[in-house]
């Protein structure tokens, strides 16, 4: 007969290689989570996540710290998550640069689809037209024929190749059948101050960025790049109205977790985004940024994960007819 001593030695043997069960909810939080925002700080994501995090924290009881992870238009940040333990401790906020496009433009090695578990649809962030205040362009009709006009010699800055405001540009060449040049920046705050400085001409950019600037004075807005008016701007006229109809761009932000992440974690990560985006305070400061925040019904993360996969087969097919590939 097996001794109970040798008895008990095989057993704690065996929970060793099989190690830890799955991570739990039961008595998750039990210290801080990192959210990992690929672009730097200060810019449209960075703020967002940083708004929404504040709130979180409040109701998981435990610090919510952000992270910036910057590079190859997202990619290393996004990467960082892919790789981390999938416990609820590191999540992935970011935008449809990182979470789409880039699936598009460089070699992964990760799937963007298959290798991250959505949490929520975050909000979404316009894109507007906007100039340097003293270009020659009154109007939307007008900056098309000043651009045709002069093929190659407009600027517009860029926040990084196949970023989104990269791909506005590439939109507005495809519909108006003009040529741009392109000024890629490691920022969209970059891109910004060089517009403000008058060193480039364009910046097809997210509302969130431009607004300041547009209220200020400092540069001149000619379209919103969608079918409605934004809800921050809302003397600004669509680019149907404007003249374009179809040059279209909304710039929407989600919230992932690595692959195998338990879903009663996920489930509980999903609440506190969802009570956090029903907060006053939390709408109203996404609000003055330009930020519109999704219908609860479409904060699943089953509504992330369709609306990430119909991105993927809407915009892949566009960037790589464009030749758009990572330097």
């Amino acid at each position: 007969m097996i001794s109970k001593r040798i008895l008990l030695s095989s057993l704690l043997a065996l929970c060793c290689l099989i190690g830890p069960g799955p991570a739990r909810s039961d008595n998750y939080p039990s210290h801080s989570i990192v959210i990992v925002v690929p672009f730097s700080a200060g810019g449209p994501t960075d703020t967002l996540a940083r708004i929404i995090a504040a709130r979180m924290q409040v109701l998981l009881g435990q610090s919510v710290i952000i992270e910036n992870v910057t590079g190859a238009a997202g990619t290393l940040g996004v990467g960082r998550v892919v790789r981390a333990a999938p416990d609820g401790y590191t999540l992935s906020v970011g935008p449809m640069n990182s979470h789409v496009l880039t699936g598009a433009i460089y070699n992964l090695p990760f799937d963007l689809l298959k290798d991250l578990e959505p949490v929520a649809l975050l909000a979404n962030n316009p894109s507007v037209v906007v100039s340097r205040k003293d270009a020659p362009a009154k109007d939307l009709k007008e900056l098309i024929a000043w651009v045709k006009a002069n093929p190659e010699r407009v600027m517009a800055g860029t926040s990084g190749v196949g970023a989104a405001t990269h791909l506005g540009g590439i939109l507005f060449e495809t519909l108006t059948g003009s040529h741009i040049q392109f000024i890629p920046y490691r920022g969209t705050s970059l891109a910004m101050q060089a517009l403000v400085a008058g060193q480039i001409d364009l910046i097809f950019d997210q509302m969130s960025s431009s607004l300041p600037h547009v209220q200020e004075g400092t540069i001149r807005p000619y379209a919103v790049m969608s079918k409605t008016r934004a809800q921050a701007a809302p003397d600004i006229p669509t680019v149907d109205e404007a003249g374009l109809p179809g040059l279209y761009l909304p710039v929407w932000n989600g919230m992932w977790v690595p692959k195998n992440t338990p879903k009663d974690i996920i489930d509980k990560l999903n609440r506190a985004v969802v009570e956090s985006l029903a907060d006053p305070t939390v709408r109203k400061r996404l609000g003055d940024i330009g930020q519109e925040i999704y219908p609860p019904e479409q904060q699943t993360p089953e509504a992330l994960r369709a609306y990430q996969k119909a991105e993927i087969e809407k915009w892949w097919p566009i960037v790589k007819a464009a030749g758009i590939k990572a330097e």
